[in-house]
């Protein structure tokens, strides 16, 4: 795990009895409007005494992690992995104390997890992008460039965290 002298962001239920941290700078921070995730947020939102994970606009905000720089700090036995459908290799890990949404994980070799900003209260990022757009229905803020998939500048990011970690950077 990264130096604590790091720069770290907390993830906390809605109870508090589950926390993630975040170490370093995050890949990007961003909202997605994909149906997976709409369908997830609906899910979620749904089970008992369940917290918000949408935002206001419908769209779910991520702040992505480099796996090796992400840990559950706490109540790690209360989390569950959340999948939409079976063979899916995504996972939204769900503390069930609380059933509130705290990281979006993968069973597949992807480097990074997505760590819910609901869940995020303070030194939240602000959003650099709005992702998978066309999924959206009505209107999409503007306050950042939204794209209908995934652009470029993401996958770049997402590409360059990669090869950092190959290089122990």
């Amino acid at each position: 795990m990264p130096s604590p002298k790091r720069k770290i962001l907390t993830a906390a239920c809605a109870c508090g009895r589950v926390e993630f941290e975040g170490y370093g700078a995050p890949i990007v921070s961003l909202v997605c409007y994909c149906d997976d995730c709409q369908e997830a947020a609906r899910q979620i939102e749904a089970l008992p005494n369940a917290s918000r994970v949408r935002d206001a606009d419908g769209g779910t905000g991520y702040i992505a992690y480099r796996k090796d720089r992400v840990r559950c700090s706490k109540g790690e036995p209360l989390l569950e992995n959340h999948k939409i459908k079976e063979k899916t290799p995504t996972n939204r890990v769900i503390a069930t104390c609380c059933n509130s949404a705290m990281l979006l994980s993968f069973d597949d070799s992807k480097h990074w997890a997505d760590l819910y900003r609901t869940r995020v209260q303070d030194n939240v990022p602000p959003v650099e992008m709005r992702v998978c757009t066309k999924f959206k229905s009505g209107d999409i803020p503007k306050d950042v460039a939204g794209y209908p998939g995934y652009p470029f500048k993401f996958i770049a990011k997402l590409m360059a965290a990669r090869i950092a970690m190959l290089f122990g950077r």
